[in-house]
């Protein structure tokens, strides 16, 4: 960037008073997390900056998938076979029946679209009026899904395939299947486009680029890989049976560090501060918040019983 001789004028009191002011805000401030508690058949409501638990809200059938949206919170209950749609307060303004075995969500460009564990599809549903308009054929057992940060690309985690199915959003067609590590299961797309897939049956980490429908490289992580997350140009992925999560340089693929987290860590999201990451530990009953720039873990927030946040969780405030 270039240097401007603006940039060293004083300022007037009341902006550096309002600079000070944000550097002091407190991280992920007004960022709220949805946190889908499978065994407590809930889902919990978590202020991030204030450490607390707002809310909890009863949802039945095992809650493990969600997603959230600009005004909507999108939650799949496997055992239940229903997809429900929440307002950020909590209180459901839809809901859909789905017959096989719903297990991610991804939302996007006013759709949701929802795996299909038992039948090797994805569901295609618009999300005003939760109805199903479109079914997309994936390899077997697809779990995680994501969509790329422009938009054009939808990606399953086809668990039992050991594949990855990358569809154009524009036309709902296959776009390529990629064969990846053994028993892909969670996945995220990385600011830049490159698709990461944490492989449970490799303990490594797919980095694919979904265009060309190429892997570009293959990370060992810890035991157990789960799910993705980006923050300050690094990668966090969940370690299940490590209780840690591993941190990837995104410019050069090295791992830098490996983080102790609670028990069982499975979803992890990222915060609109561009620095928390939450990790939600399935057996300790809460979330741990990392800082993606120290590297340290810097809190835990208590949830209902089982917190999966099996997908993307964090609304971001304005």
């Amino acid at each position: 960037m270039r240097w401007s001789r603006d940039l060293a004028r004083p300022r007037p009191l009341a902006a550096l008073a309002a600079l000070l002011a944000l550097a002091a805000a407190p991280a992920a401030a007004g960022d709220l997390a949805y946190v889908t508690v499978q065994n407590g058949d809930g889902l919990s409501i978590l202020d991030l900056a204030a450490g607390t638990e707002r809310a909890r809200i009863d949802v039945p059938g095992k809650p493990a998938g969600v997603a959230v949206a600009p005004g909507a919170v999108f939650v799949v209950s496997p055992e239940g076979k229903t997809l429900r749609r929440f307002d950020p307060a909590g209180a459901e303004t839809g809901r859909l029946a789905l017959e096989g075995g719903p297990m991610g969500v991804a939302v996007t460009g006013g759709r949701v679209f929802v795996s299909d564990w038992y039948n090797a599809r994805i569901w295609v549903i618009d999300a005003a009026t939760m109805t199903v308009t479109a079914s997309l054929a994936t390899g077997s057992a697809p779990a995680g899904l994501a969509v790329s940060p422009d938009g054009r690309w939808l990606a399953s985690a086809d668990r039992d395939a050991d594949q990855v199915s990358v569809f154009d959003l524009a036309t709902l067609g296959l776009h390529a299947r990629i064969a990846v590590g053994s028993r892909p299961f969670g996945l995220g797309f990385a600011p830049d486009g490159r698709l990461f897939v944490g492989n449970v049956g490799s303990d490594d980490v797919s980095v694919l680029d979904p265009e060309a429908g190429t892997i570009l490289a293959t990370l060992p992580v810890g035991t157990r890989p789960y799910g993705v997350a980006f923050a300050a140009e690094r990668a966090f992925v969940t370690n299940q049976y490590a209780d840690t999560v591993s941190v990837l340089d995104l410019a050069t693929l090295a791992p830098l560090a490996e983080i102790a987290v609670g028990e069982y860590p499975e979803g992890i999201d990222s915060a609109g501060d561009g620095r928390t990451v939450v990790v939600a530990n399935w057996f300790s009953n809460s979330v741990t918040l990392i800082d993606a720039e120290t590297l340290t873990a810097t809190g835990e927030i208590e949830t209902g019983d089982g917190p999966r946040a099996f997908g993307r969780f964090i609304a971001k405030a304005p």
